[in-house]
């Protein structure tokens, strides 16, 4: 039997479950189309490939120049009235986000962390709305397992065009940053 209390089956707004979310004792929780779904518990590799991947987009802020930050965990980006996915790294350009805020919101680059609980919903349910959201240019989603990258880019045209990568440099713009793709999985 689960730990985590039980999810409301009412669809909700997302006012409503971020006030329910914050009534909750534990647990982490993203709402779908209204509905709260409750997010697994993360193996360690996983939570390695967030922190390096955090570590290296800040890296590339930095070495560019530029006016972003990366946000790990517990950040929201709201999709529609009844979604807000918790991503597990973003990165957000030009004004910094109020320290308060639940969600950040425009966020341009956007990084998934598969899991075997997730992997589905991250390469198709989540793509489909991170790509609604118009700030958002770049869905990363890294699969930790086979060391592969896959990087869908919104075009300044709208098309979005996907790569799959193991190594070598991958170039962000917009915002203007470049990492190496190896950088981002652990070596255990």
């Amino acid at each position: 039997m689960s730990d985590l209390p039980k999810t409301p089956d009412h669809r909700m707004t997302r006012a409503q479950f971020y006030a329910w979310a914050a009534q909750q004792p534990r647990g982490r929780y993203e709402l779908e189309e209204g509905k709260v779904i409750a997010m697994a518990p993360e193996r360690v590799r996983h939570v390695r490939a967030k922190m390096r991947t955090a570590r290296a987009l800040e890296d590339a802020i930095a070495a560019a120049g530029l006016s972003c930050e990366a946000l790990i965990d517990g950040a929201a980006i709201e999709i529609g009235d009844h979604t807000a996915y918790e991503p597990d790294v973003l990165v957000t350009c030009g004004a910094p986000v109020d320290g308060d805020a639940l969600a950040v919101p425009n966020p341009v680059i956007v990084v998934e962390v598969a899991s075997p609980s997730s992997t589905r919903g991250d390469h198709v349910v989540k793509f489909a709305a991170y790509m609604r959201a118009p700030s958002i240019r770049h869905y990363l989603l890294l699969a930790v397992e086979t060391g592969i990258l896959v990087h869908h880019r919104r075009a300044e045209d709208g098309t979005i065009q996907s790569a799959i990568l193991r190594e070598g440099p991958l170039t962000l713009d917009p915002p203007g940053l470049t990492i190496q793709v190896e950088q981002l999985f652990p070596k255990a």
